[in-house]
């Protein structure tokens, strides 16, 4: 062991901990859904959970994960292009591609890995890439990988400062525009009309990853996309499997034939990785069935967010304003968001305190997640916690 090495790493730690922004990993030992046991806790509500929909344990979802395991076995043990390319893969990405209203869909074993293949495999010497300030980090390091190509950010939300970027990017082919549908530290979402017409204005190829879209946006949760009218308009669709449907693992690529095929010649996670787990594609693929034989889920989901926001209002506390699953309750400093959430806690809440270097200095928030799942009593019960807490820690009077 290189004890100089050892002691820095622990020296940093030690850092973290005192400044109250060390981050405690919570162990739950049983299903996610509206509430859970942890070992630290006992029983919780979750608001921190990606489970939109409550599907990561409707029977359904279980028994189909189940009946790929016993019918593929454990894992795929190989990559996509030699022998890890199983029927349920080709079942789930037809799937994908019909339910976002595109021509082909490629899955990866995760959202990150679908980010980080896109770009360098489509962006070489003489492209560009405009991307929104706020973008995941998975859209930030798929960018830096595409080395090659001219790369700038406009700001949050910003379309008189996208159009300079164009215009500074004429020349360049492809040029790319590329955002999240829904920010998920905001929960705001993207101006995809107006980022459509810019870059048909400019020749530009539109990118969303809708991650904390699909499921939630949308008449029948099809995402950010449907929520605008745009099917068919958004030339290349990022998203995950691993939030509102099923809660799993997974992400993909949706687009044309075309960029699919180049994916599967060119994109890096795609070559050098085990292909999804064939249960994981199988319990996918039916949350995706499940959601399309239960359109209600999306509109309870929706009824939930407008209770608690209301509920929210009525105890003193004014969290960011979207129309996402996602409320995020600015509190100031990264150690109190952490301090605010672990008393929380305390009261049976399990809700995550985001700080730097997630979000800005200052601007550190309890981010609160909203489940169709949840039913007014735990709604209930959550805003009692909010509001004993915000008193104890001096935000509401």
């Amino acid at each position: 062991m290189n004890i100089a090495f050892e002691s820095r790493l622990n020296g940093e730690l030690e850092k973290l901990k005192s400044a109250g922004t060390y981050k405690h990993l919570r162990h739950i030992t049983s299903p996610m859904a509206p509430t859970v046991h942890m070992e630290e806790a006992g029983d919780v509500i979750v608001l921190s959970s990606n489970n939109y929909l409550g599907l990561s344990d409707v029977p359904e979802v279980i028994a189909a994960g189940k009946a790929g395991l016993d019918k593929y076995g454990a894992g795929t043990a190989s990559v996509r292009f030699i022998c890890g390319t199983f029927d349920v893969h080709r079942a789930l990405e037809d799937r994908i591609a019909s339910f976002l209203s595109a021509e082909a869909a490629l899955t990866y074993v995760s959202c990150w890995n679908a980010n980080t293949g896109l770009f360098p495999a489509i962006c070489d010497e003489g492209s560009a890439i405009i991307s929104d300030e706020l973008n995941h980090a998975s859209i930030i390091d798929g960018v830096r990988l595409a080395s090659k190509a001219k790369r700038a950010v406009y700001k949050h939300a910003d379309m008189h400062d996208l159009e300079e970027k164009l215009k500074s990017a004429q020349g360049c082919a492809p040029i790319l525009v590329v955002t999240d549908g829904v920010f998920s530290m905001e929960g705001s979402v993207a101006n995809l009309p107006a980022i459509v017409a810019l870059a048909k204005k400019y020749g530009a190829v539109t990118v969303v990853d809708d991650s904390h879209g699909t499921g939630v946006m949308g008449r029948t949760g099809r995402g950010t996309i449907e929520h605008f009218g745009l099917e068919g308009e958004i030339d290349i669709i990022t998203g995950t499997l691993g939030k509102a449907l099923g809660g799993a693992a997974g992400g993909f690529v949706a687009g044309s034939r075309a960029l699919i095929e180049t994916l599967i010649q060119k994109s890096r996670p795609q070559l050098f990785s085990n292909a999804l787990p064939a249960t994981v594609a199988c319990s996918a693929l039916a949350a995706i069935e499940y959601l399309d034989a239960h359109p209600e889920l999306v509109q309870r989901q929706r009824e939930n967010v407008a209770y608690f926001r209301a509920g929210l209002a009525r105890i003193g506390l004014k969290p960011l304003e979207g129309d996402s699953a996602i409320v995020p309750i600015i509190v100031g400093e990264t150690a109190f968001a952490i301090a605010m959430s672990d008393k929380l806690l305390q009261r049976g809440v399990f809700v995550t305190g985001f700080g730097f270097p997630v979000v800005p200095e200052g601007a550190a928030r309890i981010r609160v997640q909203i489940s169709a799942a949840h039913t007014h009593e735990h709604l209930d019960a959550a805003l009692a916690a909010f509001a004993a807490v915000g008193k104890d820690v001096g935000l509401l009077t």
